[in-house]
């Protein structure tokens, strides 16, 4: 059962985006297809995302893992494809302050440090596993979109570059529109140096070939459809077979739904993000915006708009919003999408837009990541739920799920916000309701 509109579930449909149109297709071997009759291995992966593609790649890589993995749709079809490509921290709704009173400096410095490692595992993989997923960008801006905000940015700083020593320097106005951009919401920014765009789904299906090339066995469109617990064996049922296995591996995030982990799917609140691109913006079009940087960019709205230049020349927008997920309410979306592209970059207000998709952003009660087993089962772990920033922390998470399951790495190694299940959400079917509420303080907010 789901409460957003079923089409978005539909794992035989497209997402739609620019970037399924500028991959090329999968390696011949890499997906085996849809699982067929019955199998069995070590560890079996649910998700063929970040997640769950790192995990399968370290198990088999590093601690020599028989391993499977089962994707709903096409590997990499979920938000691990879709997503706007910012490779960036942290991966928490939480703020710096939050972390830092919820969990103590010590904690709050670990987790901070764990994402910059992270940042870091993207790299070294793409040259580890020659990966070409375009990087962009000598870092990436936090744009104050009012002059009010500004002030939250020199927090940040004080914060990010203080306290947790993350290389940052803070922009005036003028120094953005001098190096990066102007706007009609541009009043400063934060630069994070060490963040950097890139191509979401070239790095998927780069981490499918990866996995597959080391021995793992990855099989897309095999939708689990039943879950058993016999004996100490999991057995996992699709549509074209069955998957035996004594350690299973969730990584679904905002696609979690039973069967796959009703106690988990109750802890998680998936919420909508939509993004359209344009067409490719010409050199008179840009000089007329005074746009001048790769470097993506996000704004200080809690509706967040975030945006960049691609390698093309065409122009990303995404921001949050919808609560029912139907195909009318997303036409809805793309319109709103468009005016607001038009009212932020005025010089850009007819440019024609060529794609439109969404996708599903995952978050927790606790605002902060899950990686842990679950407690009545410690042979079943998960990792999910990256806030909108799971394009470094998934595949991160990913490589902790196969180091405490390979090398029996403790639970305590892993930072304490990202440490054990999330707490439940009360009465899980009134989240569309929670999600509404929010939205519109979030907007009030804004105003």
């Amino acid at each position: 059962m789901t409460w957003y509109h079923e089409s978005l579930y539909d794992a035989s449909s497209p997402a739609g985006s620019f970037w399924e149109d500028d991959t090329p297709p999968l390696a011949a071997g890499v997906d085996l297809g849809p699982l067929a009759g019955d199998a069995q291995c070590d560890v079996a992966i649910i998700g063929g995302g970040y997640t769950g593609l790192s995990a399968a790649l370290h198990l088999a890589r590093d601690h020599h893992v028989d391993v499977r993995l089962l994707e709903s749709g096409p590997l990499g079809w979920g938000a691990s494809g879709r997503n706007g490509g910012f490779c960036s921290l942290p991966p928490s709704s939480l703020g710096l302050s939050g972390l830092i009173r919820r969990y103590g400096e010590a904690e709050a410095r670990r987790f901070i440090s764990s994402q910059v490692d992270a940042i870091e595992l993207v790299r070294s993989l793409a040259h580890d596993e020659g990966i070409d997923f375009r990087p962009q960008g000598d870092g990436t801006l936090h744009v104050a979109h009012s002059p009010s905000r500004f002030a939250a940015l020199e927090e940040e700083r004080d914060l990010l570059g203080g306290k947790f020593g993350v290389p940052v320097a803070l922009l005036s106005r003028a120094e953005v529109a001098e190096t990066s951009y102007d706007s009609t919401e541009q009043f400063g920014a934060l630069l994070n140096k060490i963040s950097f765009g890139l191509h979401p789904l070239r790095f998927a299906r780069g981490l499918a070939e990866a996995a597959a090339r080391r021995g793992a066995k990855l099989h897309g469109n095999s939708h689990v459809e039943r879950w058993e617990k016999r004996g100490s064996e999991h057995h996992l049922v699709t549509r074209g077979g069955t998957l035996r296995a004594r350690r299973v591996i969730v990584a679904t995030n905002g696609f979690t739904r039973a069967p796959v982990n009703r106690m988990l799917a109750d802890r998680l609140m998936p919420v909508l993000s939509n993004i359209i691109v344009t067409r490719p913006l010409t050199d008179d079009e840009l000089a007329a915006q005074g746009w001048k940087t790769e470097r993506p960019c996000s704004n200080t709205r809690n509706l967040l708009f975030y945006y960049r230049l691609l390698p093309d020349r065409r122009f990303l927008f995404g921001a949050r919003g919808d609560l029912t997920g139907k195909p009318q309410d997303g036409l809805r979306m793309r319109a709103l999408l468009e005016r607001r592209l038009g009212e932020v970059f005025t010089a850009w207000r007819n440019i024609p837009t060529t794609h439109y998709w969404r996708g599903f952003v995952c978050m927790t009660g606790r605002l902060t990541p899950a990686i842990g087993q679950m407690p009545d089962d410690p042979t079943v772990s998960f990792g999910l739920a990256y806030h909108g920033d799971g394009v470094s922390a998934a595949p991160w998470s990913g490589k902790m799920l196969a180091d405490m399951i390979g090398a029996g790495m403790p639970l305590s190694e892993i930072p304490e916000p990202f440490r054990g299940i999330p707490p439940r959400i009360p009465f899980p079917s009134l989240r569309r309701w929670y999600l509404g509420a929010a939205l519109g303080y979030y907007w009030l907010q804004d105003k």
